[in-house]
């Protein structure tokens, strides 16, 4: 591995641990046993480090991306969504700091590939719409805020992990679908049972308490 890969490889582990922010890049420099100047010389400063990072990352996503991406189809959405969470965990300092995601270069980038998820999303719910496999929309708004919504989902599960404090094993693709399988059609709801798995479909979480003593008390 080069220089510049070790450089890269090591900067995302010391984000990640103590955020963009905090570390400098002698201490990266430390990590590697390399002088600040040689690491200088790859990189003279951290946003320039950041963009390599982002361009690694935004790279390899694309590359994952083009493997499942053939039809409109909610295979590509779960592949999708997996890939949002795949990658949550390996660049976690980027999708959780807000100052980094606010650098116009990340910033930037990070728009590009949400309007492009966000009309993946809507392509695939009009595939859908199509093929039977769910309902038309029932007022308007109701679908292109699903497109929305699973795209905050997948981007923002990692972050709103550490605010509510959550388990690790809390699925957030099945949050997802559960927005989603209400609009499905009968036909909708075979297939996807098919696709994954009838324990799957009937695991998506803890079935709601509608005793309204469980919140109220009177």
């Amino acid at each position: 591995m080069s220089t510049k890969l070790k450089i890269i490889k090591q900067g995302v582990i010391s984000f990640n641990k103590s955020s963009f922010g905090t570390v400098t890049l002698f201490e990266i420099a430390q990590s590697l046993g390399i002088s600040r100047g040689n690491l200088t010389y790859h990189f003279k400063d951290k946003k320039v480090l950041l963009k390599a990072i982002l361009e690694d990352m935004l790279e390899k996503m694309e590359v994952q991306r083009k493997k499942s991406r053939s039809l409109p189809s909610f295979e590509n959405l779960h592949n999708e969504v997996q890939l949002y969470f795949k990658f949550q965990k390996t660049y976690s300092f980027i999708f959780r700091d807000s100052q980094v995601l606010k650098l116009p270069y990340v910033n930037k980038k990070f728009k590009e590939m949400t309007a492009q998820t966000i009309l993946d999303n809507q392509a695939a719910i009009a595939f859908s719409i199509q093929l039977g496999n769910m309902k038309p929309e029932p007022f308007p708004g109701i679908y292109n805020n699903l497109a929305v919504m699973t795209w905050v989902l997948s981007f923002y599960w990692s972050a709103q992990n550490i605010v509510r404090n959550t388990s690790k094993n809390e699925d957030g693709e099945k949050v997802i679908w559960s927005l989603l399988l209400p609009h499905f059609t009968p036909k909708g709801v075979k297939a996807f049972k098919n696709y994954f798995g009838e324990n799957y479909f009937n695991q998506m979480g803890e079935a709601f308490q509608f005793d309204i003593n469980k919140y109220i008390s009177f």
